[in-house]
């Protein structure tokens, strides 16, 4: 029962953890593609176009590779539990 627990318990921590992490990376990236819209168009005032571009940008970062990664939150913890409890058992 307290391995039961100590899973449950675990996961809801891994995943505050697992949407800490994304939401900062995804805040990250929209202050880099507002910054780099801004430094390719000096003096422009048109919120529409940067936002078109943000929008567009953070699009191509949703299908990409990097935000897939940040779900090795849940595996990696959870290997290294499953692996030290197998040592332990084992000897």
């Amino acid at each position: 029962m307290a391995f039961i627990k100590l899973a449950i318990f675990g996961f809801i921590a891994l995943t505050v953890v697992y949407w800490s992490i994304a939401l900062y990376a995804r805040s990250v990236r929209k202050e880099r593609l507002e910054k780099s819209f801004d430094a390719a168009n000096p003096g422009t005032a048109d919120k529409a176009a940067r936002d078109a571009f943000v929008a567009q940008g953070m699009a191509a970062y949703q299908a990409s590779f990097r935000p897939k990664l940040i779900g090795l939150v849940y595996v990696v913890p959870t290997l290294a539990v499953a692996i030290i409890a197998y040592l332990i058992n084992t000897n």
